[in-house]
């Protein structure tokens, strides 16, 4: 029998920085999007159901664009990120119009995942390879005390721009086990790679080789239930900062790591990462793009059948 995993994928976010929806930015040679391929990976890898987490008011601009050409594909749904999840006790400000951050996110789709799932940026170009060794590992996946989690780790050179900083967690791996994580904008300086960790510790340099983590996470759905467990706890912490705080998934992670809940198996790829965190990334992105159906890795028009 066919193990059933899902691909949920993270659009609730406006990419400030690009000024816009990056998500529905045409970057493939017949107008395809970052989306695109990230869903044509995920079926190739054998993934058969996606899950769009998304701003309601952004609905009919992703059913008529990518729901479009992705639907006839694979089964689809659709959440939205709304705070009509909140614990009992406690309430966002109205004037807030951020999302309340990633954990959040996954929580707002409880209703739609039942089966061992992997979330992903929707504005991230993640490679073949990434999908065929999450796709491995979740079909294998069965579960248990601690839970079996695991991370997707990229070499840090194949993730940066050299338009800016870009944010990377740096990941500490033992024994294919991740140990720590340090969320940390990262650039490169003529031959060096450094990490400025976003808690403001001091800087450090990275060798070119090392593991860093693209919010491309495994989970079974026992997730969902410590993310509801410790949600009021993350709240009471941050009552006087509910306009700006993020519930954030690797906090998450590492809290089920920290506790005996959960494991984080990391997957490691050399799969090479596109994405516009600048908007000069745009042409590099669409060049890439281009490349690789020239060479054969995808087909022209993607979705042709």
């Amino acid at each position: 029998m066919k193990k059933d995993i899902t691909l949920v994928i993270l659009a609730a976010g406006m990419g400030s920085r690009f000024g816009g929806l990056k998500q529905i930015e045409p970057m493939g040679p017949n107008q395809e999007f970052i989306i695109d391929y990230s869903v044509y990976d995920a079926i190739k890898a054998g993934f058969n159901k996606i899950v769009f987490l998304i701003k309601e008011e952004n609905y009919e601009v992703f059913k008529e664009t990518i729901g479009a050409r992705v639907e006839p594909h694979i089964h689809v749904e659709y959440c939205f990120q709304k705070n009509d999840n909140i614990p009992k006790g406690y309430e966002i400000p109205k004037t807030r119009t951020k999302p309340l951050g990633t954990a959040h996110a996954i929580l707002c789709c409880k209703e739609k995942v039942n089966e061992p799932f992997m979330m992903i940026n929707a504005d991230d170009f993640y490679g073949r390879d990434a999908y065929m060794k999450a796709a491995e590992f979740l079909k294998n996946t069965e579960e248990k005390i601690p839970h079996p989690y695991a991370m997707v780790g990229y070499l840090v050179k194949n993730t940066i721009t050299e338009y800016g900083t870009v944010k990377r967690g740096v990941c500490k791996v033992e024994n294919d086990q991740l140990i720590k994580l340090t969320e940390s904008s990262v650039e490169r300086v003529g031959e060096k790679i450094y990490a400025t960790p976003l808690n403001g510790t001091d800087k450090f340099e990275v060798a070119e080789d090392d593991t860093v983590s693209m919010n491309m996470l495994l989970f079974t759905p026992s997730i969902f239930s410590y993310i509801e467990k410790k949600f009021p706890e993350f709240l009471e912490k941050n009552k006087n900062n509910l306009e700006k705080c993020e519930y954030l998934i690797p906090d998450v992670l590492f809290e089920t790591i920290d506790e005996g809940y959960a494991t984080a198996e990391v997957l490691k790829t050399t799969a090479t990462w596109y994405g516009v965190t600048y908007k000069e990334d745009a042409e590099g992105v669409k060049k890439a793009l281009q490349e690789m159906v020239d060479n054969g890795e995808y087909p022209n028009h993607l979705w042709e059948k």
